[in-house]
């Protein structure tokens, strides 16, 4: 299954792309294995996800926990911590 992840602020600028579509291999099964997997991809996705803990993910536009499964997910967001007032 074909999953949509996208990528937000310092996160896409340090990975190089706003979003892709990927196959995710067998044994990725939370949102951590994702990311664990994602930094194995090359220096870009090594630099954004080189503190994973800071990383917040929404999939299906709903934020989410590190532990969360993602099976079945058709998108995937990853961006850094939030600010604001």
């Amino acid at each position: 299954m074909t999953t949509r992840l996208i990528y937000f602020a310092w996160v896409r600028e340090r990975i190089g792309a706003s979003e892709e579509d990927v196959e995710l291999p067998d044994g990725i099964e939370t949102v951590a294995d994702l990311l664990r997997w994602l930094k194995s991809r090359g220096e870009g996705y090594e630099q954004a996800l080189q503190y994973p803990d800071v990383i917040r993910v929404a999939i299906n536009q709903e934020h989410v926990d590190h532990r969360e499964k993602i099976s079945g997910a058709r998108e995937i967001a990853l961006f850094p911590p939030m600010t604001g007032g």
